[in-house]
């Protein structure tokens, strides 16, 4: 066999795994993927468990009682 008839086999496999995992989304009449950010995860917010990105958020606007006062002149 040829390297290009491996080829070819491999991609075949690949595109039949990516149209078998999405019949779900083509079948549905609004179909799209199911959201699995943590933040918006009902289970994680109960356990108090945040997405990254608020959490860095909400410590910005925190006061920093160690922080150094700069001042340019």
């Amino acid at each position: 066999m040829s390297i290009w008839v491996v080829f070819l086999i491999a991609v075949i496999f690949l595109m039949a795994a990516v149209a078998l995992m999405s019949v779900g989304i083509w079948i549905r009449k609004n179909g799209r993927f199911p959201n699995i950010h943590v933040g918006k995860n009902p289970a994680m917010r109960k356990h108090g468990v945040g997405c990254v990105e608020e959490q860095d958020k909400q410590a910005r606007y925190i006061k920093n009682p160690m922080a150094v006062q700069e001042t340019v002149k």
